[in-house]
C-alpha cells in the first residue's frame, strides 16, 4: 500500500498543504494550479471582492465547465450510437438481400 504524501500549493497566494498518494500527486498538483488561475483571473477582474466569494465563482466556473464537457461527451456518444444503428440496419439489408 502505497504511503500518503504531504503536497504543498499556493492558491491566491495562500500555501495549502493536502496529502494524497503518489500516483495522484501530479493531478493534485495540476488541479491547485487551474484552480489558482482561475482564482486569479476572478481576482484581476475586479468584479468579486472577498476570498470565499472569489472561491465559490471559481467553483462555479469549473463546475459548469466539468458538467459543459460531460453534456459534449454524451452527445457525442448518442451520436456515435446512432451511427452504429444505422450501421447495423444497413449491413442487416444488405445481408437479407444477398441471401435471397
Amino acid at each position: 500500500m502505497a504511503t500518503p504524501q504531504t503536497v504543498t500549493f499556493t492558491v491566491l497566494d495562500k500555501e495549502y498543504q493536502v496529502s494524497c498518494k503518489e500516483d495522484e500527486r501530479a493531478d493534485l498538483e495540476a488541479a491547485a494550479i487551474h484552480l489558482d488561475h482561475k482564482m486569479n483571473a476572478i481576482r484581476q477582474s475586479g468584479r468579486i471582492v472577498g476570498l470565499d466569494r472569489i472561491a465559490v465563482m471559481a467553483g462555479l466556473n469549473i463546475s459548469h465547465d466539468l458538467i459543459t464537457e460531460n453534456n459534449k461527451k454524451s452527445g457525442l456518444t448518442l451520436g456515435i450510437n446512432e451511427r452504429i444503428k444505422a450501421l447495423q440496419n444497413k449491413v442487416d439489408f444488405a445481408v437479407n438481400n444477398f441471401s435471397k
